[in-house]
């Protein structure tokens, strides 16, 4: 008896129980509490398949094209609005620059007409030679001489041609032809493109017209002594 029992003892020893669960439900997954089932079991996928679909290699690489041409329109607009915006803040930094000139421009022009009086009373104490020497020339020359610097600039001298956006006429003499300054009475200056005063003038007739005039003149006095001549003989 004992060999026997010795020998089912050796035997369950050597050949080990093994239990295999076929149950669907997953005993883990269940709520003790609840009268629920777990969840279904999944079987177990076949030795070599794929675990997720296969991929299609033409719908892939019409995918990536659609979002490389997405991705370029994107691109594209956004480098055009750039463009805009640099080109837009290009024009407003002109315009703001154009705008603070004139407002300096404009600044300049209001202090160096106030100063047009004093230049008018310098150039009369020049005429009667007051300016020759002394103190009061080198303040003339110094406060002339900065204000040309500023842009000051006068016009306006006997023998110019007559230009009625730049010089006022007070008196004319001759026919009118070919007009040119004969006397300045007031200097006009102006201020870059700004005409700050007019100059007052007196016009007469130009040296070639004075020359045209002058020749049927003495033609005619050659024919009057031609006259007398031929009367004489």
């Amino acid at each position: 008896m004992t060999n026997g029992n010795n020998s089912e003892q050796r035997d369950s020893e050597q050949e080990p129980i093994t239990f295999v669960d076929n149950r669907r439900i997953d005993p883990e997954e269940r709520d003790p509490h609840s009268d629920q089932p777990g969840d279904v079991r999944e079987p177990a996928a076949a030795d070599g398949a794929a675990a997720g679909p296969e991929p299609d290699g033409g719908n892939g690489a019409a995918g990536a094209d659609v979002l490389a041409d997405t991705i370029s329109g994107e691109l594209a607009e956004r480098t055009a609005d750039l463009q805009r915006l640099t080109a837009e803040y290009a024009n407003y930094r002109r315009r703001v620059e154009r705008d603070r000139k004139t407002a300096i421009d404009t600044a300049k022009a209001a202090v160096v007409t106030e100063l047009l009086g004093v230049l008018d009373d310098l150039d009369r104490a020049r005429a009667h030679g007051d300016l020759d020497a002394g103190p009061l020339k080198s303040v003339a020359d110094k406060l002339a001489t900065a204000l040309h610097k500023q842009g000051l600039e006068e016009f306006g001298s006997a023998g110019e041609p007559f230009d009625p956006t730049l010089h006022e006429a007070v008196q004319h003499e001759g026919s009118g032809h070919d007009p040119v300054i004969g006397v300045v009475m007031r200097k006009g200056y102006r201020f870059g493109e700004r005409v700050l005063r007019h100059a007052l003038v007196g016009v007469t007739d130009g040296v070639a017209d004075q020359g045209a005039d002058e020749q049927p003149a003495a033609d005619q006095a050659e024919a009057s002594d031609a006259d007398a001549d031929a009367n004489k003989h």
